[in-house]
């Protein structure tokens, strides 16, 4: 009796799992992916910090910046910032990053560096710059580091 009551015990395991498909059967069924959306990916993280190169900087401020579908993100002005990168084709190294004609800063030298890591239109982006001070940060004429 109890032999007859284990194999009915195991026989109505074996289908129920049959019937849920769960067991072990060697191919695993995953869904094809399908993309997310119909513009490649454009994720960014922004920094600024004190210190004259990435690696030794410490980060004082940081934003993130997403430019497709819409823009968004904590940057304070995610539209201008991604309306500017678009017009150098997201390279960061056309954005300017001279001081404005007329704006006078002192040569004093307290480095501050900029930094964006993460994807635009698809590809992979590092980049990195450095300001001998902020007063030649805050006279670039560009918004995307102006957070």
């Amino acid at each position: 009796m109890r032999k007859t009551t284990g194999a009915i015990g195991l026989g109505a395991a074996l289908a129920v799992s049959a019937v849920l498909g769960i067991g072990t059967s060697g191919a695993a069924h995953a869904a094809p992916a399908k993309p997310q959306s119909l513009y490649p990916p454009s994720a960014l993280v922004l920094t600024v910090g004190w210190g004259a190169d990435a690696a030794t900087t410490e980060v004082q401020r940081a934003v993130t910046l997403s430019c497709r579908p819409t823009p968004t993100g904590t940057h304070p002005a995610p539209a201008k910032a991604c309306a500017e990168l678009r017009s150098v084709g997201g390279m960061f190294g056309q954005l300017r990053t001279g001081a404005e004609s007329g704006r006078v800063c002192t040569k004093e030298w307290h480095p501050i560096t900029v930094t964006a890591e993460g994807i635009w239109d698809g590809r992979r982006v590092s980049y990195e710059h450095t300001f001998a001070n902020n007063c030649f940060k805050s006279a670039a004429p560009t918004m995307v580091f102006e957070f």
